[in-house]
Order: C-alpha cells, then structure tokens, then sequence
C-alpha cells in the first residue's frame, strides 16, 4: 500500500467519527447535567447548560477534523 491509499483510509475514519461526536457528546453533557441537577436539586438548569456545552464541544470538534483533512489534503 502506498501513502495515497492511508490517506483515503485515514479520511474514511475521520468522517466516520463525526456521527459518533455529535451523537456522544451532547448525550454526556445532557447526563452530566442530570447528575448535577440531582445533587443540587436545581430542576432542569444543568440539563440544559451540558446539553448545550456538549453541542458547543462537538461542533468544536468536528470543524478540527475537517479542518485538520483540509489541512491534510493539501
């Protein structure tokens, strides 16, 4: 196999992480927040502010990767 072919499979794998990120972590931030209103007695604030976060971390993450096979390709 020559360097072409693990570039095209390295560029299969990080498009294949991008579902898994904006799935994973929205859902951890969510649950975090679950366990903080739990033990703060807060209602649904933190809910709502780790759902949130685990958007803003995951649109983070996967602008990097798309970024970072831009960056890659050329």
């Amino acid at each position: 196999m020559d360097q072409d072919d693990y570039s095209a499979y390295r560029q299969v794998a990080q498009a294949m992480m991008i579902p898994i990120i904006l799935v994973v972590a929205p859902l951890l931030g969510y649950y975090m927040g679950i366990w903080v209103d739990n033990k703060l007695d807060t209602g649904n604030v933190f809910r709502l502010i780790g759902l949130a976060l685990g958007f803003g971390a995951a649109g983070k993450e996967v602008y990097g990767l798309i970024k970072k096979g831009i960056d890659s390709h050329k």
